[in-house]
């Protein structure tokens, strides 16, 4: 590289002969800072979302390219956050994309001192094994007196702040129709 092609590349000889004197446009751009495009340009598809953090629901938008997450940012046509995300939010990303994250059902048996990996069908079928054997076991169906109860004391939801009314609606419904009653939630909203 020649002295004057170094010269022409530096950016205050850009700015101090160009059209740029406060150098905040094009005199403070390198060729590489020019030809960078971001990554919401480049995707394929965008998929809108709700955060999964807190109850207050801020709409987000999922960048995709290749069948992979490039970026999740603030949704501007979201009602509740109109395209601002708290940090937590803005982070979304790095939860759905990190190495780190654990993509496996783990389960460590009664007793047990090491985990197993388990099939997801396997671990959806000892779940709604232990769910019917804990409703059998403790289901009450009329009291001392002879009243009907028709409940179980054995199981209990409680639901985290993400979920919606449509999905507590829905969770209410199958727990009461399995006959629980300690139904919480703990949104704030």
């Amino acid at each position: 590289m020649g002295v004057k092609t170094f010269i022409e590349g530096w950016p205050v000889w850009r700015q101090l002969t160009g059209t740029d004197p406060l150098g905040r446009g094009l005199a403070a751009q390198s060729r590489r800072s020019r030809e960078l495009t971001a990554r919401t340009e480049t995707a394929d598809s965008v998929a809108k979302s709700v955060c999964p953090y807190c109850a207050v629901g801020c709409g987000q938008r999922v960048f995709v390219k290749d069948g992979r997450v490039t970026q999740i940012e603030g949704d501007p046509d979201s009602p509740i956050s109109r395209g601002r995300l708290c940090p937590k939010g803005s982070a979304s990303k790095s939860l759905v994309t990190n190495p780190d994250r654990q993509r496996t059902v783990l389960y460590r048996r009664p007793f047990g001192t090491d985990w197993e990996e388990l099939s997801l069908d396997t671990a959806m079928e000892m779940i709604a094994d232990r769910v019917v054997a804990a409703r059998e076991q403790t289901w009450e169906d009329r009291d001392s007196d002879g009243r009907p109860l028709n409940r179980t004391l054995g199981i209990a939801s409680l639901g985290g702040a993400t979920l919606d009314n449509e999905e507590n609606y829905l969770i209410k419904k199958l727990f009461t129709a399995m006959g629980a009653i300690q139904i919480e939630n703990q949104a704030r909203i």
